[in-house]
């Protein structure tokens, strides 16, 4: 028996494996020490003789086990919702999707280990540790007909008018499915639009392509995607561009490696973690938020054995999606007359061409195009490929001279008007005895006349690529995906100015609730024809950025 003074950082865990001895003979030999993990820097350790027996012909004793409560079980931390309940939280996110995982991810950087608490809820289960596109089986088109059954919900089967939308309940939302690509709203629908500087906005938007790993170098250099630009810039689309992904391409560098290539809410929560620790519940259904006296003080969560339980918050962040987070309000009585109004989505053409690469020189590489809409061209152009090798793993390529290019896509800026709007029916009640969401959306004349433009501008881009446009009957093989499909929905807590117009302030606080702000795409006022990922994601941070602010 020898007594040893723990250094900083000891802990009985750390001792055994030091001395090559059992946790077990550790604790019995120091029971004025309660845990084998706990830090003991300073204290005096009676450190008895191994007992551990040597094999024979080995001069050292094995290694002892690790007690079965080091033992990791998840890839995650998590908690329960139970647990969660016994805690007051400084800052509470519901919703793990890009918006809340963005929030959460800037909260942990800039308040670092400062004692405050920070929790995460979401209604669905684990999923997947990663993007969907990572995972080797898939393909570019496998992953677009990816529908988990056990996280997938197909809303739009019971709304009509808006048939298209499916939501993902699941650690990391929609932000696990997404198609990664990432431009930025041009500046001049921010100016006409938004309560926030384009100046601010750039500078936001510098911080999200950096935490996402923004790159155009997906296809840089890449001979299909070079000789097709080329095309299309002599032909009047000059700002024609190589397509904008969320893709780490960087080289192992000093041993630190990439977990992932294409980004998700998986890649923000761990940066996330690595910077402080917070809870997080999966499984856990937000029903309502909770105020008192005027403002937020919490929500009420259902967990899968229909028990409620309420976690207390001085500040709720919702990130569930454009459909759910109104609805979270609306079934809290909170009140705002721009709640759920104005709800915005894409106008979305999908086309099939087929290209001839007889004279193209190898390798042809992977396509990615993107044509950003202007002031007067309200639509935008993306085209992938060629066929499923924009984004696979262990295909192999055949070798042939034509391609069918299915990815061929155009979105069009559609209205955001009053009477396109989410609400609750209270006459239908979901499995948690909460009212259900409906929809009314309908496309504009002014919607319906840009759906018009985008249809000629399918066939003059496919001409100036040399691509020839797959048809039905004679008519080009053009169709329109139904509202909702494009999971482009927005708007539905559009930020402002005025609370007659818009549901939060600028910087995504309800008008009226101190405490109780959004971080999802239901805050932004328009989107012009550009996918909302990299908008959803800048505006998350600046709205955690406000709450450090006002939190110091």
């Amino acid at each position: 028996m020898k007594i040893h003074v723990a250094d900083a950082g000891d802990t009985l865990y750390r001792l055994a494996m030091r001395y090559q001895i059992g946790v077990d003979q550790l604790m019995s030999s120091n029971p004025h020490i309660d845990r084998p993990d706990r830090i003991i820097s300073g204290k005096q350790v009676r450190i008895p003789s191994p007992i551990i027996p040597s094999a024979p012909g080995v001069s050292a004793p094995f290694c002892p086990p690790p007690p079965e409560e080091a033992i990791i079980h998840n890839w995650i931390p998590l908690s329960s919702a139970e647990e969660m309940a016994a805690t007051e939280y400084d800052v509470l996110i519901v919703g793990s999707g890009l918006g809340g995982g963005a929030a959460l991810w800037r909260l942990c950087e800039q308040w670092g280990e400062n004692g405050k608490r920070i929790g995460m809820v979401e209604r669905g289960p684990q999923f997947l540790a990663t993007h969907i596109m990572n995972v080797p089986t898939m393909d570019g088109i496998n992953f677009r007909l990816f529908r988990p059954s056990q996280v997938t919900d197909l809303i739009g089967n019971q709304l009509p008018q808006f048939s298209g939308l499916k939501l993902i309940y699941a650690l990391g939302g929609r932000g696990t499915l997404w198609g990664c690509v990432t431009p930025r709203v041009p500046d001049f629908d921010i100016v006409k639009n938004w309560p926030v500087s384009p100046y601010e906005m750039n500078l936001y938007y510098n911080i999200a392509e950096e935490v996402m790993s923004v790159t155009r170098d997906y296809t840089r250099n890449s001979l299909i995607t070079q000789i097709l630009l080329e095309r299309l810039r002599r032909q009047g689309f000059a700002n024609a561009d190589d397509i904008p992904l969320a893709a780490d391409l960087a080289p192992t560098i000093l041993g630190k490696v990439n977990s992932n290539v294409f980004s998700s809410t998986i890649n923000l929560l761990a940066k996330a973690l690595n910077h402080r620790a917070f809870d997080l519940a999966v499984d856990t259904y937000c029903a309502e938020v909770l105020t008192e006296g005027g403002r937020a003080a919490g929500i009420r969560v259902i967990t899968p054995d229909k028990r409620s339980h309420v976690i207390k918050a001085k500040t709720v962040i919702l990130s569930a999606s454009a459909l759910q987070t109104p609805r979270i309000l609306l079934n809290s009585g909170i009140q705002g007359s721009a709640i759920g109004r104005y709800l915005l989505n894409h106008s979305y053409l999908v086309a099939a061409a087929n290209l001839n690469t007889t004279s193209f020189p190898d390798p042809l590489g992977t396509l990615g195009i993107v044509i950003p809409e202007l002031e007067d061209r309200p639509y935008r152009i993306q085209v992938q490929g060629p066929e499923q090798y924009f984004d696979y793993h262990y295909l192999t390529r055949p070798d042939k001279d034509v391609w069918r290019i299915t990815d061929y896509y155009i979105s069009g800026v559609v209205e955001a008007r009053y009477e396109n709007r989410v609400f609750i029916d209270p006459s239908r009640t979901d499995a948690y005895g909460m009212p259900e969401l409906q929809v009314n959306f309908s496309y504009s004349a002014k919607d319906e006349a840009i759906i018009e433009q985008m249809y000629d501008a399918a066939i003059q881009s496919a001409g100036a690529m040399q691509m020839q446009l797959e048809t039905i009957d004679g008519v080009p093989a053009i169709c329109l995906m139904p509202p909702g499909a494009d999971n482009h929905d927005a708007g539905t807590c559009r930020m402002g100015e005025d609370p007659n117009t818009s549901a939060t302030n600028p910087f995504g606080q309800i008008h009226g609730v101190p405490g109780l702000y959004v971080a999802d795409a239901s805050v932004l006022p328009s989107m012009g024809a550009t996918n909302p990922a990299l908008s959803i994601i800048a505006l998350a941070i600046r709205t955690a950025d406000q709450i450090v602010k006002e939190n110091p």
